[in-house]
């Protein structure tokens, strides 16, 4: 599976907003700043980490965005496929409707593929913002 710049510039993001969510709302244009991703493409990408409720903003002086969880609740699974849709490591196994390969009936490979997707969600099923904070020996602040 390879990731596009939507997930990494997520991830990035997201964990950005977790070091620094005690301080409250986090603006756009300071996550931008401190990760040189541009607030138009952050815009873009907190829409869709919103509608999944990973965060949620807060209007008006002062505004900006904070977790809507606790960082220990969040996983990057939720965040990768929040920007990405399905996190499936090859086009074969993505069984969504109008996806579905005309080959998967007699596919030599489809459950090979198929278990290599379910440890790659497995493990960043495993994996959580606060994981991430504690991995770098700095502390998430709590959300929600």
């Amino acid at each position: 599976m390879r990731l596009s710049t939507r997930g990494r510039y997520a991830a990035r993001a997201m964990y950005d907003l977790a070091l620094h969510n005690q301080e409250g709302p986090v603006p756009l244009r300071e996550i931008s700043a401190r990760q040189d991703i541009s607030v138009k493409y952050l815009e873009q990408l907190f829409l869709k980490l919103r509608r999944e409720g990973l965060i949620r903003s807060v209007r008006g002086p002062g505004g900006g965005y904070l977790l809507g969880r606790n960082a220990d609740e969040i996983t990057m699974r939720e965040i990768l496929q929040a920007v990405e849709g399905p996190l499936t490591p090859v086009f074969c196994t993505d069984d969504s409707p109008g996806k579905k390969c005309k080959r998967v009936d007699n596919c030599m490979m489809r459950n090979f593929w198929l278990q290599a997707g379910r440890m790659i969600i497995e493990f960043l099923d495993s994996q959580t913002l606060g994981d991430l904070c504690s991995q770098a020996g700095s502390g998430c602040a709590p959300g929600a």
